[in-house]
Order: structure tokens, then sequence, then C-alpha cells
């Protein structure tokens, strides 16, 4: 942070209360650090807007591997995009069920589509894609 800027923010007593102790429960070390985090999840959430950006992510799924052909399925989809997918971490939860976690990168819109690719296959009963950035243009 080499150019610091201050700035002046009217805000509610009450809702400054509340967001204080939030901060508190967080960890954060004042509020600067943490209006500054609140600023660059806006940013990074708005980037996924735009198909073309690129983002990193993760895809979970939890499935009953005994569903039949469904692990062929996952693994013929994860090949299919083997450039986008950078590492899987595969959990046995019980006898039946399992948690895949795919690690994933590439533009916006092809992640996206992907990742709903694998969470809509028959069989899966839950997924979940969960998007960051790079951090590239984050400060």
């Amino acid at each position: 942070m080499s150019n610091l800027t201050r700035i002046g923010v009217a805000i509610d007593a009450d809702l400054l209360e509340k967001f204080d102790e939030l901060i508190e429960q967080r960890g954060y070390p004042n509020r600067s650090e943490a209006f500054r985090d609140l600023i660059r999840n806006e940013l990074v959430e708005e980037s996924w807007q735009s198909p073309e950006s690129e983002v990193v992510g993760s895809v979970t799924l939890v499935y009953n591997h005994h569903v039949r052909q469904l692990n062929d399925k996952l693994l013929d989809l994860q090949h299919d995009h083997h450039d986008s997918i950078l590492s899987t971490l595969h959990v046995h939860l019980d006898h039946e069920n399992c948690l895949e976690v795919l690690l994933i990168k590439g533009k916006a819109a092809a992640v996206n589509q992907i990742a709903n690719a694998l969470i809509s296959t028959k069989g899966v009963k839950h997924g979940r894609l969960t998007l960051s950035s790079s951090g590239r243009n984050l400060e």
C-alpha cells in the first residue's frame, strides 16, 4: 500500500457499532483493514460478471459413488477440461458418500460452465462453485 489516501465516512452509530463487533469477531486489527477487505470483495465479485475475467476457485461435490457410471461421467468431464482443472481432492465420507474438491482456473464464463456441468451431473447430491480472484489486480 504505497499510496494511502485518507477518506471520511459518515455512518449511523448503530451500524458502526455492529460493524465494530463484526471486525472484532473476525480479528481485524482496525476498521481500515476491514473496509479495504469489503471493497476488495466487492471488486472481486464484480469482476466475476465479466465472462472474460480470469478467476480461480473450487468446485465442491458430494455424491454417492455407487450411482451407476457417475464416477466415469465426472472423470470424463474433468479430463475434457484438464487445462482448467488444476487439482482434485477425493475424500471418502462413509461407505457410500464421497466429497470431491476441484481447484479450477480460467475465464469466468468457462469456469462457470465447467462447474455447472459437474454439479448438474445426475447423481451429484450437492455441489457448489466458490470463486475468487487470481489476485493480480488487487492491492
